[in-house]
């Protein structure tokens, strides 16, 4: 089994460039409606990051019912996601020195979408 994190934000089209420069990576257009996008993939390395319009999706609620948990491969490309959305979102969680010899933290981005970021030191 492969589980893959499934977000759905409203205007997807836009949100995936905006998580583009976040993580990097390529999209790929899934279903479009016209201009607007309705599904995408994010592919940054091995990970996929599968991705819905409200209009596709179509919500119940917007909550914090699911967590995407991230483990960043370099500690630099952890301290940029984690302060890009801290920036544009909000810190539930400080960035702290976990007991797993590494960085943990917890941040609500822009979108509502809840990320547990960590970083693995070797």
């Amino acid at each position: 089994m492969i589980a893959y994190p499934f977000i759905v934000v409203d205007n997807c089209k836009d949100e995936m460039k905006y998580y583009q420069s976040v993580f990097g990576g390529e999209i790929l257009i899934l279903r479009k409606h016209g201009e607007e996008v309705l599904n995408a993939d994010l592919q940054v390395g091995d990970a996929i990051l599968k991705f819905a319009d409200t209009q596709a999706a179509k919500p119940a609620l917007k909550g914090d019912y699911v967590r995407v948990f991230l483990k960043i491969e370099t500690e630099e490309a952890y301290r940029g996601i984690y302060n890009e959305f801290a920036s544009s979102g909000t810190v539930n969680t400080d960035m702290y020195e976990a007991p797993f010899n590494g960085l943990l933290a917890i941040v609500t981005d822009r979108n509502g979408i809840c990320w547990v970021l960590s970083f693995y030191r070797s």
